[in-house]
């Protein structure tokens, strides 16, 4: 569980600056645990909760759990020798604390992991149980999680309330960025943020929650007011192994423990809707759990109690209808392009209507703010026109094809062209998908890196390209499957390449700002290097004009 130093001065810095001091004694009764007492007998108040020993504090306890190489009990002596008043760990982790001589408490239990959300919880106080906590909303899925976050914010503040956000890109308290190289907030780091965003004044958080955060227990201790559930496509079966054990994943999140009220997001060629929507009644109740489809069921043909009504392009973005099964209607617009984004949208605005805001105050809200055109760092971000030319976060097969279909021309003018590769050291079997659903859905298909990790960037590359060389001997939409790094040259071959009225996608990355080569990191922002591309193929333009 230890990370780096940095880090530890990050989660020094989201603290609260008033904890509800607990005993050793209180935390035994929570947690179940059996408590062996320090040997001089000393028990000081805990005031804090961490998993990493240079993170601590005086005051706190210090979680000592098995780790994948190690066990954190080998750095209790650290956690002691800066302050730590007790230690919370398995027999294994107890029994290497008394043969080191630690003399702190120690709260023994047999899961340990599954109780540090909510010691968190009740030390930092970040859900008071009087009525003063901010409401919280969480998105899982495994496409759209970040957009929706921001929708989600964006009509709260629309509607009045001061936000937090707490997200893969960044963590919001208000329109005040708290820094952090936290990329996935452990359960204090969580507990500890939401207490002080309550300090801060914040009366809304929306989060990402992903599969990951879920089975590693870092929101263990939350109970949200509203999740809402995107999709569930091929991602991550590196960790899961299959897709029903990632299903099985995303639906903790639905549980009475962990959020009040869901929203679900159903289609008809995705049957995992349907079952998130099911298992969310049986766990919720039906009439805590609300479902939206953009074509009027699920798989099963169930009907939803939302559905489009109707749709059409505004711009890049479209306007839309939702309409209830008893007639009420919201008119929603979003200024960012594709269908899944009409899907985020849609799942936003009924995160917040099943948060009790009246629907005549909403749709004021969608009226008067627009708040559903909000900028979302890397994800089908417009970084110019003619070509038009955006950047996305897509990563995985399903997200690929909905990038691009949202750029494909309606009237059959202008081609796409798409930039991307893929992550090394994660599933290997999604690489030939990619490329042959890139191969299938643009005209010009351009194989770069994206991270490749530890492992050798060119074998990743020629497993992309395979799948995209397949799909065009086949017949697939493209014309031209290039190999081409590093990234940048990529990019701007893209650009070179490209007419006024073709579109460019550059996926896969998103608002990352470097690469990673075997450990070594690279500067690369795919934004910046597109806009400096199209700003020079704009310059050569006019000098030949």
């Amino acid at each position: 569980m230890e990370t780096s130093a940095h880090e530890g001065a990050d989660a020094q810095s989201m603290r609260p600056s008033r904890p509800v001091p607990h005993s050793v004694q209180e935390l035994a009764r929570l947690t179940g645990a059996e408590l062996v007492p320090a040997r001089s007998g000393a028990a000081g108040a805990v005031t804090g909760v961490v998993l990493n020993s240079r993170e601590v504090q005086p005051g706190d306890l210090y979680a000592a759990l098995p780790g994948a190489r190690v066990h954190g009990a080998r750095f209790a002596g650290d956690a002691a020798a800066a302050g730590a008043v007790a230690v919370l760990t398995d027999p294994e982790g107890a029994r290497e604390l008394a043969a080191a001589g630690v003399d702190l408490p120690v709260l023994v239990s047999p899961q340990p992991r599954t109780w540090v959300g909510p010691v968190a919880r009740a030390v930092y106080d970040s859900q008071p149980q009087d009525g003063s906590g901010q409401e919280l909303f969480a998105v899982t899925g495994t496409n759209g999680k970040t957009t929706t976050t921001y929708f989600t914010t964006s009509i709260l503040r629309a509607l009045g309330h001061t936000t937090g956000l707490i997200g893969t890109i960044e963590i919001l308290a208000g329109d005040t960025p708290i820094p952090s190289h936290l990329t996935t907030p452990e359960a204090p780091h969580v507990h500890s943020l939401l207490a002080l965003m309550r300090e801060r004044g914040i009366t809304a958080t929306g989060m990402e929650v992903s599969s990951h955060a879920l089975e590693f227990h870092r929101v263990d201790g939350v109970r949200y007011d509203v999740a809402g559930f995107t999709n569930l496509t091929q991602d991550h079966l590196d960790l899961h192994g299959s897709m029903a054990e990632y299903f099985e994943a995303k639906a903790q999140l639905f549980t009475a423990e962990r959020t009040r009220r869901a929203v679900v997001v159903l289609s008809e060629d995705d049957p995992w809707g349907a079952a998130m929507a099911q298992r969310a009644r049986e766990n919720l109740g039906a009439e805590n759990v609300t479902t939206v489809a953009l074509r009027g069921s699920d798989a099963a043909g169930e009907p939803a109690d939302w559905t489009l009504s109707s749709l059409e392009r505004r711009g890049i973005g479209n306007a839309f209808r939702l309409r209830h099964t008893d007639g009420t209607e919201l008119r929603v617009h979003t200024g960012l392009p594709g269908e899944f984004n009409v899907a985020n949208a849609a799942l936003a605005v009924l995160m917040v209507l099943d948060s009790g805001v009246a629907v005549e105050t909403l749709q004021r809200a969608l009226d008067e703010h627009d708040p559903l055109t909000t900028s979302v760092p890397g994800r089908m971000q417009l970084v110019g026109t003619a070509p038009t030319s955006l950047v996305d976060f897509a990563h995985n097969p399903d997200a690929l094809v909905r990038s691009l279909r949202s750029v494909t021309p309606e009237d059959g003018e202008g081609r796409v062209i798409v930039v991307f590769g893929a992550t090394g050291q994660r599933d290997t079997t999604k690489r030939p998908v990619m490329g042959r659903v890139a191969a299938e859905e643009a005209d010009v298909v351009i194989v770069t890196d994206d991270d490749p990790h530890s492992e050798e960037p060119a074998p990743i590359r020629e497993q992309v390209a395979a799948g995209a060389r397949e799909a065009v001997a086949n017949g697939a939409r493209a014309t031209d499957v290039l190999v081409i790094e590093p990234r940048a040259t990529a990019i701007r071959t893209a650009v070179r390449m490209a007419r006024p009225e073709d579109s460019i996608i550059v996926a896969g990355r998103g608002h990352e700002t470097a690469q990673d080569f075997n450990g070594v990191s690279v500067p690369l922002d795919d934004r910046v290097e597109l806009r400096s591309a199209l700003e020079a193929l704009h310059a050569h333009t006019k000098e030949q004009k």
